[in-house]
């Protein structure tokens, strides 16, 4: 019996640390974000919005992963904004980021009228994803397609 005990106890340790260690996926509103870009110690901010349905995005993801992993050291902020239903965050986005161990900052947009983050976002953007939104400084560029790794460097690179 104290074996048995044990090893449920040992068992559910282990099982809380390991998710203590993934990634936090954390709801933000469009004021948070624009707060966090304001108030940040990076330079450059690439913003992507996504979704754990949107095949494009899924495919472009691990660009943004690496983009953040080669520029780390330049001050860069990768942040990752879903755009899933908040409704999903515990059984679709929080399972997909540790899926696929995903190491940029990761939120979920917390907003309930589409229509208003999207012009809040960008007046050009029509509210298809991926999209990304460049800042550096006083400039930014929103650019509303999927990337290829060599696409998003060079954008990257021209702020």
């Amino acid at each position: 019996m104290k074996i048995h005990a044990f090893k449920v106890s040992t068992f559910l340790f282990f099982a809380f640390s390991i998710t203590s260690f993934g990634q936090n996926v954390k709801l933000i509103n469009i004021d948070q974000l624009n707060e966090r870009i304001k108030n940040g110690k990076d330079s450059t901010y690439v913003v992507n919005f996504w979704a754990t349905w949107c095949a494009p995005c899924i495919k472009e993801l691990p660009h943004f992963e690496k983009l953040n992993a080669d520029f780390k050291k330049e001050k860069l902020a990768v942040l990752l904004v879903s755009v899933d239903f908040k409704s999903k965050l515990t059984s679709a986005v929080i399972p997909f980021v540790k899926r696929k161990n995903m190491k940029s900052e990761v939120f979920l947009l917390n907003e309930s009228n589409p229509q208003e983050y999207i012009d809040r976002i960008d007046k050009s953007w029509s509210g298809s994803i991926p999209a990304t939104l460049f800042i550096k400084e006083d400039k930014r560029k929103f650019i509303e397609s999927e990337f290829t790794y060599e696409q998003l460097l060079t954008e990257y690179k021209k702020l």
